[in-house]
């Protein structure tokens, strides 16, 4: 269903794919932003950017199963981190390697910005992810109708 390509031409990259191909006929599930709120839509983790990180993709994974996929077919994501260092990016990125984005691997951009939508706001993920389809019960398939 997806194909993840890693170019050996290319500098290999550090748990990510360069592309992923998915077959023509495939479910995809394209994402909002994620952002480091709580159900209450209060700010989670004001100044920092793990916490922030965390809860950005606590929240991700909820949008996931709300559409019937998981962090394990996601094809692409955007990070969005506000900061100029490259240290805080890693430390970003290292969150999202923990948290199973990187099984695929997946193809990402991780982005320093300026700012982002909601005051406080240090972290954002955009998601691209396939819907598998769903196991039929037996019996409910078309030839059962």
């Amino acid at each position: 269903m997806v194909r993840r390509v890693t170019v050996p031409s290319l500098f290999t990259p550090p748990v990510y794919a360069h592309a992923s191909v998915v077959e023509a006929g495939t479910r995809l599930a394209f994402l909002a932003g994620s952002v480091p709120l709580d159900a209450e839509g209060r700010l989670v983790g004001p100044g920092d950017h793990v916490r922030q990180a965390e809860q950005v993709l606590a929240n991700l994974d909820e949008q996931l199963r709300a559409v019937g996929s998981d962090m394990e077919h996601v094809v692409s994501t955007d990070v969005y981190v506000v900061s100029g260092e490259t240290a805080v990016l890693s430390a970003v990125w290292n969150v999202v390697e923990a948290s199973g984005l990187s099984t695929g691997p997946h193809s990402s951009t991780l982005l320093g910005v300026a700012c982002l939508g909601y005051t406080g706001q240090l972290v954002e993920i955009t998601a691209t992810a396939v819907v598998p389809e769903a196991e039929s019960a037996p019996g409910s398939g078309p030839e059962h109708a």
